[in-house]
């Protein structure tokens, strides 16, 4: 036996599905509550990604009942900066929903997070399907329309990020919202490995790095990313927006406060974040 987010006893010879769906449903409580829920290991396991995964679908599957859209995918995990905030050691995927973007909302708003952090990154905005291989970065390199600059909002609904792997996929990678910038760039034009960033909250550097902290290389990642959703039923698709993963370390952000990121070779993205708590 082991205690759930509310101390009632949970029963680990529970049929797996029955783990699965009571692990979806504590973390899309946590969601519209806006209250940090227990982590969900304890119905999953801390590693097993087939679970994991599982929850993440029945989360998706919720939201686009409720009306939403499937825009994009999320990267993870990505830098080793990254992975060791998280407390993991190999990056995850997660979905990009339509209502996650907020690139041209005046402010980010606060009250649709719980614990809020930003990290800088590359989008890739694909411009050809990758339903088959090879999944290299030579391959995935042809199917980028262009990339842009990005912010990820991240963001757990498990309480403190008191996050194992499992929790973290489970919870949709951590996703919370992105801002796109709108300096487009095709790969001839830009280096992703080489990359510059740089990020400040409230007029303070808080992270810097390069496109090589992400898994070596952007198009890695991406590649990466192409192979894992090929292998779980829903590859990429042709004007699908990636978020390739962080270029350095996030960082905690809160009500009114500004972000500055500097991306070499694009323009700069700023996002306020509104003064309204969280629920």
């Amino acid at each position: 036996m082991n205690s759930s987010s509310t101390g009632a006893p949970v029963d680990l010879t529970t049929r797996p599905e029955a783990l699965v769906v009571a692990a979806a449903d504590r973390l899309w409580a946590a969601a519209r509550s806006g209250v940090p829920c227990a982590p969900v290991r304890d119905l999953i396991g801390p590693d097993d990604l087939d679970r994991a995964y599982a929850v993440q679908e029945i989360l998706i599957s919720r939201a686009l009942e409720s009306g939403d859209t499937v825009v994009g995918r999320k990267i993870g995990a990505t830098s080793t900066a990254v992975q060791q905030q998280l407390g993991v050691d190999q990056p995850d995927f997660g979905v990009l929903l339509a209502g996650m973007d907020v690139s041209t909302a005046p402010l980010v708003p606060t009250a649709r997070l719980l614990q809020p952090k930003v990290e800088a990154e590359i989008a890739f905005i694909l411009g050809e399907d990758l339903t088959d291989g090879p999944f290299d970065a030579d391959r995935v390199r042809k199917c980028v329309s262009y990339a842009v600059a990005a912010v990820e909002i991240v963001d757990s609904r498990i309480s403190g990020w008191d996050i194992s792997f499992a929790d973290t996929v489970a919870d949709n990678a951590s996703s919370g919202l992105f801002v796109l910038g709108t300096t487009r760039r095709a790969l001839a034009e830009v280096d992703p490995v080489t990359v510059e960033m740089q990020m400040r909250v409230n007029g303070v550097v808080v992270s810097t790095g390069t496109g090589a902290a992400c898994l070596g290389d952007p198009l890695t990642a991406l590649a990466w990313l192409a192979e894992q959703a090929h292998r779980y039923g829903e590859p990429l698709r042709a004007g699908q927006v990636v978020l390739s993963g962080a270029l350095g370390p996030m960082f905690a952000v809160g009500p009114g406060d500004h972000v500055e990121v500097q991306l070499s070779g694009f323009d700069p993205i700023t996002l306020v974040f509104d003064q309204q708590e969280g629920p």
